[in-house]
């Protein structure tokens, strides 16, 4: 007997198909919308007279926006539809992308980037919860492992795409160059996109999850590792943001399109947060979480130095770290969670974009203050609190690699 056969109520073969390339596609056009800035923050800065604190902030308002969005957004979903939230907040935030590449005034971009966060959390809240329901539990982790890959590569391409188009035309035209890509994305999204097999409409419940929420954060551990997720989420932002400014000037002088394809380095991560599933399991997650941890200030230390391999081992090498611990620890939150499991990961994220919004601008001024070295020893602070924060943790739960693993590509951007 197959399995369609065994739970008719799940998607079939074909859909499960749809399904996967559906949510590749929205992985790719969400997530590269999310931080479609990061690349063109100096050209921003210049065209609006402004520094990299400000011209950050178009990254921050967008991850702030999806941070708040998070719990509101999931309990929505279960009201109107997880589907046709995901069809409505990838298209409004291709709208909103539009209008931030026309925007006039830097009042009217940073609303723009706000807005889209917000609309990007109807994608973010919910895609999961939504594989998961639809998909039999024995092919669920294949199509994950799908809805994690273009959240990846969408992460790299939403960076990568504009830095290089900027040798063809200004900021506003290298965003509409990228709006263009996610727009196909989007569309793929909408047309491949099975009807929904086992929704069942239920009334907006966002009190349950405000309630969850508190009855998991009397739980230490889970503070803990919400607090190491806004520490070094903040961190990792803020090294991306600001690096581009150190390249981009002297003694480095690189054009933009050439530093853009730094952000390759962030692939690094795709092979550290698999391979740290693996050793949680061997040798513990405080132990895997900690030496990420420990990695990534290595690799943070080796970008000091004015040599571009340098920074580039270095960027490699602290890219690697960070995603071993967000993969530690957001797999890590899952398997404390005796209980909504869902609320659990939904905190872990909201801790995780909110280290994005604050830090990632915060950092600025210690750039401003004392240039990439002071903006280094900023991120390290940062490292090493997470790493007080990770020391005290108790062993918890018994490692289970395979969660680790599902868990952590709820947030891989």
């Amino acid at each position: 007997m197959s399995i369609e056969q065994a739970a008719p109520g799940y998607a079939t073969r074909g859909e499960v198909r749809r399904l996967e390339a559906a949510m590749l596609a929205a992985g790719l056009a969400a997530f590269g919308l999310l931080y479609v800035t990061q690349a063109v923050l100096p050209s921003i800065g210049t065209a609006f007279g402004v520094g990299p604190t400000i011209a950050s902030l178009t990254v921050s308002f967008a991850t702030g926006g999806l941070a708040l969005a998070i719990l509101p957004m999931s309990s929505l979903a279960e009201s109107f539809g997880r589907a046709r939230m995901m069809r409505s907040g990838l298209i409004a935030a291709l709208l909103l992308a539009v209008g931030c590449a026309l925007s006039n005034q830097l009042w009217e971009l940073l609303t723009c980037r706000a807005l889209m966060g917000i609309a990007l959390g109807a994608v973010v809240a919910v895609a999961m919860g939504h594989l998961g329901d639809e998909i039999h539990p024995s092919k669920v982790s294949a199509a994950m492992g799908i809805y994690v890959a273009g959240n990846s590569i969408g992460g790299v391409v939403g960076r990568l795409v504009p830095g290089v188009a900027l040798d063809f035309g200004s900021w506003r035209f290298a965003l509409l160059v990228f709006i263009a890509f996610a727009a196909m994305a989007t569309l793929a999204f909408v047309a491949l996109l099975p009807q929904p097999r086992r929704f069942t409409p239920m009334p907006a419940r966002i009190g349950d999850h405000l309630s969850a929420a508190r009855n998991l954060l009397r739980d230490s551990g889970i503070r803990r590792l919400c607090g190491i997720a806004f520490l070094l989420m903040g961190g990792f932002v803020a090294c991306y943001n600001f690096l581009t400014f150190r390249l981009t000037s002297a003694p480095i002088d690189l054009s933009g399109s050439a530093a853009s394809h730094l952000f390759l380095a962030y692939l690094a991560g795709t092979v550290s947060s698999t391979a740290a599933g693996y050793c949680a399991g061997r040798f513990g997650r405080r132990r895997v979480l900690c030496a990420g941890i420990t990695l990534s200030l290595a690799g943070l230390a080796l970008t000091i130095p004015d040599n571009l391999w340098s920074i580039t081992g270095g960027l490699v090498i602290f890219t690697a770290g960070f995603f071993a611990a967000h993969s530690t620890a957001s797999g890590w939150i899952s398997a404390r969670a005796t209980a909504n499991r869902a609320q659990a990961s939904a905190l872990y994220l909201m801790a995780y974009y909110l280290g994005s919004s604050v830090l990632g601008a915060v950092v600025g001024l210690a750039f401003l203050a004392g240039g990439w070295t002071a903006t280094v020893v900023a991120i390290a602070a940062l490292a090493l609190a997470a790493l007080v924060l990770a020391l005290g943790m108790d062993s918890g739960a018994a490692p289970d690699p395979s969660t680790d693993h599902a868990v952590a590509t709820a947030s891989r951007a």
